[in-house]
């Protein structure tokens, strides 16, 4: 009782200055139709969260628009079902447009950073020189972004996690076994509890996200969020944004009757790799080579489950903390597919859909829940000709859609990683191995699992295929033929346009990708400051 009553006694990071409570305001409340400011931030975010504090410091009046809502420390208390409910897109139920793949995506202010686990990496030098040489991005290569990378790191107390659980060092003690290499993750966490409810917002705000770093920042610096606010479209006349038209939301995700015009000169889409591009063509942007919405990078995902005669407690400690890129470069930037290997963290909710069962069968294995280890393989998608990605189109009402083929190329890829991950499990002292399939069975032997393995039938839909990292849609560089921005991130076909997010990524990255998006917005802010503040 003493640690819950110290969990709801930790502060509002909004509550404590009652000029921020003013500057943070409900679309619903809001006492005008119309409001302006010098910059127009569209998403809190990983990139909208470090431009809104860059450009505030910098003396900017800047206004965020959040679609989501606004939830803190209180609002956290570590329940799957109100978590996905109030703090991810489609309530954790986003998916492709055939369902082969699940996408979770945070949807509240912070958004993704506020639910993701804490892993940041800096984006891989083989990325980074893939993307200078295909898409003719200047200024990004592994020299450059170094003090970029520092600067996040130090910002947002970025350091390797010391101590795995038992779920981690399953990975840990199969690599070691196996004489595969592996390391530790850093996490973006000051004073953690080491709880492992990450993907649920932090109860004790030690997860460093926008929630409680960036975004309270820039409100100090006089910055304005109105959240629950959906941008609908962009305002364009000529090559000019001239306005941001929105939609109040309620709180039940409904629209409002309510719509307010935002106006400012200069206007920074951070909105995500899904609905940044989805609102450019809600606006009709100009897209001369029709390239919006293009090569949309998921990191496809599967899973392999392990039972342990030890306990494993998958759901408690830090989610991630060990991980192995063995596979991930064997053959350079290109090549077949491959993958880096991590782990997810079980929790009772989400565990009962990864398990992929029913009936007896299914109860059995939830019973046996705290003795099951699993494991992931992140695929790296974006680096072939076959590897395109997904297409971001528009529903009736102008909702998104992602088309993302799953093809030969991909399904090589997924089977290769089942068995890296089997016999890895079955180093570290699995009893029973199964991979996240529908008609995947229990083995209680690597050779076992390679016979039984090879019947299964891999199509869209039979694997469980998840995804917590988008990436792509409006691609950087200074090909125009591939791009839609160029290497500030600035858009090729608009005057006052900038896009701050993931969405810029030409390809996938082959890891997670929140201090890749933290550090070359940094960079890519920094520069726009500097340029607004000599105007």
């Amino acid at each position: 009782m003493k640690i819950v009553s110290e969990i709801r006694g930790i502060s509002d990071p909004y509550a404590a200055n009652k000029a921020l409570v003013k500057r943070t305001i409900n679309a619903n409340q809001l006492e005008t139709d119309h409001i302006t400011a010098d910059v127009i931030i569209i998403g809190t975010g990983a990139g909208g969260g470090t431009s809104a504090e860059i450009l505030a410091q910098a003396g900017l009046n800047v206004l965020m628009i959040e679609e989501g809502p606004l939830k803190s420390t209180r609002d956290f208390k570590m329940d799957e079902q109100q978590a996905y409910a109030d703090l991810y897109q489609e309530s954790a139920g986003r998916a492709t447009k055939d369902g082969g793949i699940g996408i979770l995506q945070g949807r509240c202010v912070g958004g993704t950073t506020v639910v993701n686990w804490t892993s940041s990496f800096r984006t891989p030098p083989l990325t980074l020189d893939y993307w200078q040489k295909t898409f003719q991005v200047k200024g990004c290569s592994t020299r450059d972004m170094v003090p970029w990378f520092a600067q996040m790191e130090k910002r947002l107390s970025i350091a390797p996690w010391q101590g795995a659980n038992e779920n981690n060092a399953v990975l840990k003690e199969g690599c070691e076994k196996l004489n595969i290499p592996w390391k530790v993750i850093p996490r973006n966490v000051k004073g953690c509890w080491n709880l492992g409810y990450c993907g649920m917002g932090c109860p004790t705000n030690a997860k460093q996200s926008m929630l409680v770093t960036t975004i309270p920042d820039a409100l100090e610096h006089g910055a304005t969020l109105l959240y629950q606010a959906r941008v609908e479209r962009l305002l364009i006349t000529d090559k000019k944004i001239t306005g941001v038209e929105c939609i109040a939301l309620d709180d039940n995700k409904q629209k409002t009757t309510k719509k307010i015009i935002a106006k400012a000169p200069y206007i920074i889409l951070a909105g995500g790799a899904i609905n940044g591009p989805a609102l450019m063509l809600r606006s009709n942007a100009p897209d001369p080579n029709n390239r919006i919405g293009k090569r949309t990078f998921l990191h496809p995902t599967v899973f392999s489950f392990a039972q342990f005669d030890k306990e494993i407690s998958p759901f408690y400690g830090a989610p991630q903390s060990i991980y192995s890129d063995h596979f991930q470069w064997q053959h350079g930037a290109t090549g077949p597919l491959s993958y880096k290997l991590e782990v997810p963290p079980l929790h009772p909710a989400m565990s009962s859909i990864m398990l992929m069962g029913h009936g007896k069968n299914h109860v059995n294995d939830m019973a046996k829940l705290n003795n099951t280890h699993a494991m992931l393989a992140l695929l790296r998608d974006g680096f072939d000709e076959d590897s395109e990605g997904a297409s971001i189109t528009l529903s009736d009402d102008g909702s998104p859609i992602v088309d993302y083929p799953m093809n030969d190329y991909l399904f090589d890829g997924i089977k290769r990683a089942y068995l890296s991950m089997a016999e890895i499990q079955f180093a570290a002292g699995a009893k029973k191995v199964r991979p996240a399939h529908e008609h995947g069975q229990w083995f209680d032997s690597f050779e076992s699992f390679k016979v039984g393995f090879e019947q299964l039938e891999h199509q869209v839909s039979n694997n469980l295929v998840g995804s917590a990292h988008v990436m792509g849609g409006l691609a950087m560089g200074e090909n125009k033929a591939l791009c839609v921005v160029d290497s500030d991130c600035k858009y090729h076909y608009l005057d006052n346009l900038w896009v701050f997010d993931g969405s810029v990524f030409p390809t996938s990255i082959g890891t997670n990708p929140q201090l890749s998006i933290y550090a070359l917005v940094c960079k890519q802010a920094t520069k726009l400051a500097q340029k607004l503040k000599n105007n």
